[in-house]
């Protein structure tokens, strides 16, 4: 599992005071991302070294509690299944071990050319880890 320490800065916020819904969505982001570098599969190295994209195919988010500015959030991320051409992560998002998100988000393995493309068995291994 992957923890991603997040400051709420104002422009996360919306009118009423409160992270905008689609920002958390950026956290996400943020926590996969820290999810794959820990992991040794960084973005760049994935699409550089080994031409595969992983684009966003689904995206779910189930809010409990508002975060506001100012509030340091944390983003815990988990590799819940990792298919042939598929990855699904799961997050939390806590402010002092208060869960306010929960969600996931699906990522087919494409090539640069836009084709489903397996993913490769060196970087299997680094995220099975």
């Amino acid at each position: 599992m992957a923890k991603t320490e997040i400051r709420v800065i104002y422009g996360d916020t919306d009118q009423m005071g409160v992270v905008y819904y689609g920002n958390y969505l950026r956290f996400f982001e943020a926590g996969r991302a820290d999810f794959l570098r820990e992991k040794g599969a960084a973005w760049r190295e994935m699409e550089s070294k080994h031409g595969i994209y992983l684009p966003v195919v689904e995206a779910k988010v189930n809010y409990k509690k508002p975060a506001v500015y100012e509030d340091v959030i944390v983003v815990e991320t988990v590799l819940a299944e990792l298919g042939r051409a598929s990855l699904r992560f799961e997050y939390k998002v806590l402010r002092d071990g208060q869960l306010l998100a929960t969600g996931h988000t699906i990522h087919a393995c494409i090539n640069r050319q836009g084709d489903i493309q397996e993913f490769p068995a060196d970087l299997s291994e680094k995220l099975r880890v």
